[in-house]
């Protein structure tokens, strides 16, 4: 166990800036990089701490602040199944990142130690990696010396995709047991993807190239080197034209370009380049979300956002396991959060006649719920998203014997995707490859997956108020309980338009509360959005 008089002299070397509250959200810690010294040296801290109150499982730790703006970094922890850190200790984040002095701060960790029993003789390990930001390689630095201090055991993966540390830390966890997930490392990530791609594919064929645009950030280095580890277009495999994929110079991340851009803007990055009707993706700065469009015969801009994911993702996963001969032993269901677009909702549940569920936002409360269900797809309509397979779903798939060829071949598919997605966290390498067997499988273009539904015209409205304390939401964001009244106004402003939806929510970072509106037309949605803007204008003085 750690000296607490030598964690305070190594933390007096980052001390806290006396100015700032920090708050650890589902992004973790996320700000100017020159802010970070301190936060990551008590991140560092906690890692330690967690793995010893977990028995010496395997922490990890991501320096990435995924789509936001080069200045920008931000660090976070990864738990021992790649999922997100356990909520009750964000608030111990939380904590140790604003103890107001050095001894404040080994005050609070020996508490922390010693409130969760911690056994001192306990080896923590821990491991971490960043994305390609200029200002990483010094935050790594400060988290080695944290990780010292706490005497951990650590390794440095170096230059990872944040999913891809998800999946190492997994398979650190779950090596040599009845739920190994694979080899622990970068290789054994590309390995297992390329394997499940040529069983999951059944000898089709691709429908023609893809461009994606990697925001110049992480996920283009290793896009280029999970490419070659899959068949060449020559051999049938898929033909990626990769775009933005330039980390030489930093500034570039995320300039014009990946999937944060292509979301907000509704247009493609300038640099695509990209023929009508050729398939284009997105990843975000750390390549943990994705989203596709292309450019019709018109010249239109068509988006296919994480509902789109979804949509496709369930329905074909739902058409595998009835093929399969598992449709009744297999309860798919979708979770959406309330900035689903209606369309997509009525889909899914109308068309597909599948559950919906739909939760607060954050990918950790869409994750939880994903798990309610054997096979539970979830995405953010940022492009944010994953399959999830229960133990027991695992465990139907890998037992059921088929009846007949088709049967056979459904199930083999079915048994592939579990490998293919990675199921810690959304992860848009992953993401890309099971959308491309799924448009494979279905010989669709993007022309026809984007006529499955149509979408209903949406706006997204930043109202700034005094407070935005005093709007608190209930029913996974879509309503309002205060301020007293408002709601009701909502509602009553709801009701004057043919398939109307709105609500509002607080930001998370700033006195500003988010308006959503949906309606049958577009100056139909800008009126409703406008409508409850003023609404909220007011009751938030």
């Amino acid at each position: 166990m750690a000296d607490i008089e030598a964690i305070a002299a190594a933390s007096a070397r980052f001390p806290k800036p006396q100015d700032r509250v920090f708050q650890y959200g589902t992004a973790g810690f996320r700000m100017k990089a020159d802010l970070l010294d301190s936060v990551v040296f008590r991140v560092g801290l906690l890692a330690a701490l967690r793995s010893r109150k977990l028995n010496g499982q395997t922490i990890g730790v991501m320096i990435t602040a995924s789509h936001n703006p080069p200045a920008d970094n931000g660090v976070k922890l990864v738990d021992p199944m790649g999922e997100m850190l356990e909520e009750s200790w964000e608030i111990e984040a939380t904590k140790l990142a604003n103890a107001p002095s050095d001894q404040d701060l080994a005050t609070h960790y020996e508490t922390l130690a010693s409130d969760n029993q911690i056994k001192p003789g306990t080896q923590a390990k821990v491991i971490f990696a960043r994305d390609t930001r200029a200002s990483g390689a010094h935050l790594i630095n400060i988290l080695t010396e944290a990780l010292q201090a706490a005497k951990a055991d650590f390794t440095d993966y170096k230059l990872l995709t944040t999913p891809q540390l998800h999946y190492i830390t997994r398979c650190l966890n779950t090596k040599d047991t009845f739920y190994e997930y694979g080899q622990p490392t970068e290789q054994g990530y590309y390995q297992k993807m390329a394997s499940s791609l040529k069983v999951a594919m059944q000898g089709r064929q691709f429908n023609g190239a893809v461009t994606v645009d990697c925001a110049n950030g992480v996920g283009g280095p290793k896009l280029r080197e999970l490419i070659k580890y899959l068949p060449s277009p020559s051999e049938g495999g898929l033909e990626i034209t990769v775009v933005n994929d330039d980390v030489v110079q930093p500034e570039k991340l995320n300039h014009q370009c990946g999937a944060d851009y292509v979301k907000t803007n509704q247009r493609a990055p300038p640099s695509t380049h990209a023929s009508p009707l050729t398939r284009c993706a997105s990843l975000d700065g750390d390549a943990d979300r994705i989203v596709y469009y292309f450019n019709d015969s018109d010249g239109s801009f068509r988006l296919l956002d994480g509902d789109r994911i979804a949509t496709l993702a369930a329905s074909f996963i739902g058409d595998l396991a009835r093929s399969a001969g598992l449709g009744e032993k297999l309860k798919v269901g979708v979770v959406q959060t309330a900035y689903a677009n209606g369309a997509a909702t009525a889909y899914v549940a109308q068309d597909l006649r599948l559950p919906v569920v739909c939760t607060a936002t954050g990918v950790k409360h869409l994750h939880h719920a994903a798990t309610k269900f054997d096979v539970g797809v979830y995405f953010e309509a940022n492009g944010h998203g994953t399959v999830v397979f229960s133990e027991l779903a695992l465990k139907r798939i890998g037992k059921s014997q088929p009846n007949s060829p088709a049967e056979s071949s459904a199930l083999e598919t079915l048994r592939a995707l579990t490998s293919l997605v990675n199921q810690t966290v959304g992860d848009a390498l992953s993401d890309l490859l099971l959308v491309e067997v799924i448009l494979a499988h279905k010989s669709w273009g993007p022309k026809e997956w984007d006529l499955t539904y149509t979408d209903l015209p949406n706006r997204l409205v930043r109202v700034e108020v005094a407070d935005r304390s005093i709007f608190k939401a209930v029913d996974a964001e879509r309503k309002l309980e205060s301020p007293p009244g408002v709601q009701a106004q909502i509602e009553a402003a709801v009701g004057k338009f043919k398939n109307g939806r709105s609500f509002a929510r607080a930001s998370g970072t700033e006195d500003a509360v988010r308006v959503y509106a949906e309606a049958a037309t577009r100056s139909e949605t800008e009126d409703l959005a406008q409508k409850v803007a003023t609404i909220v204008r007011h009751a938030g003085g």
